[in-house]
């Protein structure tokens, strides 16, 4: 999916120094998809508060949208760089294309991934047969070592496993306690350690997710609301209980309401989801904590304003002036219509924002 603002944040995202405990809550912003009918996402990643969560960069959750009504999901053939993209749907199918050659599709239970690397386009539309669509579109921040590699696609269903009371699906990387057989972890490739998994609870339902305490997590809710409770760490001040229940801290709980994310800080070996009297349904997305600055602008991630408008320059001339169709980017074959011109680059040096 493109991020289709007129005015996109730029953003020089440092790797985080400070140190959070509790679980901080993200609250999205709506963001629409153009058009008169424009399909409407709420964003929860990048925001000022908060840029990564691991190699996980941005986070658009949509829907359940009626297609009679918006159109649905029409975005035009657009570039990436220094990234991947994962797509995942809750209900609905899309169409994806893109300048290898790939053409998918993609429905419940299963996820498209498209490493960037170096340059592509792509284009995804929600396909007739779809009455209403809703999923999240989610992207990784490729590392430095891997940012430039040629650019390629993966179509993979996933395997539902039992914890507790929760069905899990990883839709990428591993998840502790739930093995790195390729029935229960992830087959897709990707470029540093993380974690994308949904979570169902039934009504009432329970259970406790091990984590792995390198990484970083977030979780986003779908359905809800879902009371989300972590552990102290060792070296947290005691809160009164005498150490009886490190589960019991202040700040260690939250309830998350709809299409909020809660981030839960490195250090847990474990998250405890609890549902009310309603479905839950979560996406867990952890990973390392995400060590290198990157600038992210319109669809592009690169390391400094020069390259990012270097990357612009060559979409604009290469795919929209057609200089150069099998430049960078190469083309989208199979699409009907024109590629998504880029904004204009802010007048200003693309700078930090924290």
């Amino acid at each position: 999916m493109s991020n289709l603002e007129k005015e996109p944040l730029e953003l020089v995202c440092p790797p985080d120094a400070t140190r959070t405990l509790a679980v901080q809550v993200l609250t999205p912003r709506e963001v629409p998809l153009g058009g008169p009918r424009a399909m409407n996402v709420r964003r929860t990643l990048p925001q000022r508060g908060r840029t990564t969560i691991g190699a996980w960069c941005f986070a658009d959750h949509y829907g359940p949208d009626d297609v009679a009504a918006t159109g649905g999901m029409v975005v035009p053939p657009h570039p990436h760089t220094g990234l991947q993209t994962v797509s995942w749907l809750f209900e609905g199918e899309i169409e994806h294309r893109d300048s290898t050659g790939s053409h998918e599709l993609v429905r419940p239970g299963e996820v498209n991934l498209m490493t960037a690397g170096r340059g592509i386009s792509h284009s995804e539309v929600s396909t007739p047969e779809t009455a209403r669509l809703h999923g999240v579109q989610l992207w990784v921040a490729l590392p430095d070592a891997s940012r430039n590699v040629l650019p390629f696609f993966e179509h993979a269903e996933t395997t539902p496993i039992a914890i507790d009371d929760a069905t899990v699906r990883v839709f990428a990387g591993s998840l502790p306690g739930a093995g790195h057989d390729p029935d229960h972890g992830s087959s897709v490739a990707v470029f540093s350690p993380l974690v994308g998994a949904q979570v169902e609870l039934p009504a009432g339902g329970e259970a406790w997710i091990d984590l792995d305490p390198a990484f970083e997590h977030g979780v986003l809710v779908d359905r809800g609301p879902v009371r989300v409770t972590i552990a102290a760490l060792d070296d947290e001040a005691d809160d009164g209980t005498g150490g009886a229940d490190p589960l019991a801290v202040a700040g260690h709980a939250e309830t998350l309401e709809w299409s909020e994310l809660g981030y839960l800080p490195a250090g847990h070996e474990g998250v405890r989801l609890t549902a009310a009297d309603a479905p839950v349904r979560v996406l867990l997305l952890g990973g390392e904590p995400f060590g290198e600055e990157i600038v992210m602008w319109w669809n592009f991630i690169g390391r400094n304003h020069e390259e990012v408008a270097e990357f612009r320059r060559q979409w604009q001339a290469d795919v929209i002036g057609r200089d150069n169709p099998d430049g960078r980017f190469g083309t989208v074959g199979g699409y009907d219509g024109a590629a998504l011109p880029a904004p204009e680059l802010p007048t200003v040096r693309l700078k930090p924002r924290h």
